[in-house]
């Protein structure tokens, strides 16, 4: 945990220096109880309550059921997630733009891109930071809400006025960095005191963090697409608990014996009659005892609850039924499950929208590393894999109707799932394949030309008027 310097005192009004930008800045950080921890919790599964209907149970069962876990959350998360795949940057006059990919390569945003995805889908917003290395590249470095905290310039919901960054090293130590328009402000690994910090110009003259917010709003701040699924998960976790503390102490059938004296011990405890297992047989002396057993309890009752509150989360999220599991004794067709899925793939194009906006500010700060022109491309476009879940079948079938509306081959590539460099490779090839088709052509025998005195005059049954036409000719 990062402490801010004790020295500093409290300031009323915009911030003016850096330390006084850093400990406002420190303040907006999530805390040890923020509902952004709350909610990372509950994608982990780490949220276990173990909520019993009366607290006796708690006490003794809560050693077994330490370990257990029915946590929905995590699927409902992973379910976006794992569609939101980035393919490529376009421009409209050159189309996917060769350095953009080198950039997005280089540091490894194949990979890293679906953490910053999946940070902002659980926390509400994460952040990607662009600078240049010690070669002068761009790299870009995603960055976790509860290290980094922005400020936006009034009136914008994108541009910003400073950013501040903290982090800790493996031994404890704090670095803290800070951005603004005009300047660079760095506290080096070890000094406990902000006002001790570097300060240089900021080259690019912007701050150079992306913020990327889940579920954005004109007023409020993002948040979690956990929000309204928690409720519901806790609910579940307390039926599903009664149920399992129901199966321990009415599951079973209990028997009963009556007319049978009670026979006690030298301390006066009742003496257990019977030694009750599934090879003994009960028997009495005493023709007025009676046998006979209860009735188990029912536990379709918990089943049919936790369904309904299942479908509840269902709905609440957006994602399919057949996710979940949920009246799964009939397996859904291929069609039943593209229709069912329409809500979540809406959703999905919906964050798409919104991520690649950010995405796109990313690539432009880059070329500002770079000081290329292309800083200024507002008309760059993210491009997305296809988020819907389809078979080869129809899919091609889809793409060959296309092509006969004339519709350019390498749209139809992309939109079959090939990615950019695969694209790239299939240019290459059908130059090697015309290159090679050309000189093969040459080892062909060559037709005659049509004015070669070597023809010869029409032949078979024209006549001999043909003939001389042939000859007048010549």
């Amino acid at each position: 945990m990062i402490v801010p310097p004790g020295s500093h005192t409290a300031f009323i009004g915009k911030p003016e220096s850096p330390d006084q930008w850093l400990m406002y800045l420190y303040g907006k950080l999530p805390g040890p109880g923020a509902p952004s921890r709350l909610y990372s919790q509950y994608y982990e599964g780490e949220q276990q309550k173990l909520a019993f209907s009366q607290m006796r149970y708690k006490h003794a069962f809560a050693d077994v059921f330490q370990q257990w876990r029915d946590n929905f959350c995590g699927m409902i998360v992973d379910a976006t997630n794992e569609r939101l795949s980035i393919d490529s940057f376009r421009l409209p006059e050159t189309g996917t733009d060769k350095d953009a990919r080198a950039f997005w390569q280089r540091s490894s945003m194949d990979a890293y891109s679906n953490a910053v995805h999946l940070e902002a889908l659980i926390q509400g917003t994460s952040y990607v930071v662009v600078w240049a290395d010690a070669q002068g590249e761009p790299t870009i470095a995603p960055v976790s809400c509860e290290r980094m905290a922005v400020c936006y310039k009034p009136g914008s919901l994108n541009e910003l006025e400073a950013a501040a960054r903290f982090e800790l090293d493996p031994w404890g130590r704090q670095q803290v960095t800070l951005w603004t328009e005009s300047y660079v402000y760095e506290v080096a690994y070890g000094t406990t005191e902000w006002d001790q910090g570097e300060r240089r110009p900021n080259p690019l003259g912007v701050v150079p963090v992306v913020g990327f917010e889940n579920r954005s709003r004109l007023l409020g701040d993002p948040f979690s697409d956990l929000v309204n699924v928690i409720p519901i998960q806790d609910a579940i976790n307390k039926t599903v608990m009664d149920a399992l503390t129901a199966s321990e102490f009415a599951a079973f059938p209990q028997r009963f014996v009556t007319g049978l004296e009670i026979q006690e011990d030298s301390n006066g405890n009742p003496i257990e009659p019977f030694n009750v297992g599934a090879d003994k047989l009960l028997q009495a002396e005493d023709p007025a005892a009676k046998f006979g057993s209860f009735e188990a309890a029912d536990l379709k009752n918990y089943v049919t609850l936790v369904d309904m509150l299942v479908q509840h989360l269902a709905s609440v999220s957006r994602v399919p039924s057949h996710y979940f599991l949920v009246n799964s004794s009939n397996t859904p067709s291929g069609e039943a499950i593209i229709s069912a899925e329409a809500g979540l793939v809406a959703k999905v194009r919906e964050r798409m929208l919104h991520f690649g906006e950010a995405w796109e500010r990313v690539i432009r700060l880059c070329f500002a590393v770079k000081r290329d022109k292309r800083k200024d491309a507002f008309e760059m476009e993210t491009r997305w894999r296809d988020p819907e879940y389809r078979t080869e079948a129809q899919h091609i079938d889809a793409l060959l109707k296309l092509k006969q509306l004339n519709v350019p081959e390498e749209i139809l590539w992309a939109e079959a799932g090939f990615s950019a460099a695969q694209i790239d490779s299939f240019r290459e090839m059908r130059r090697e394949d015309a290159k090679a088709a050309a000189e093969i052509q040459k080892l062909m025998p060559q037709p005659e030309p049509q004015n070669s005195p070597a023809i010869k005059p029409p032949q078979g049954n024209s006549g001999n008027a043909n003939r001389k036409i042939h000859e007048a000719k010549n």
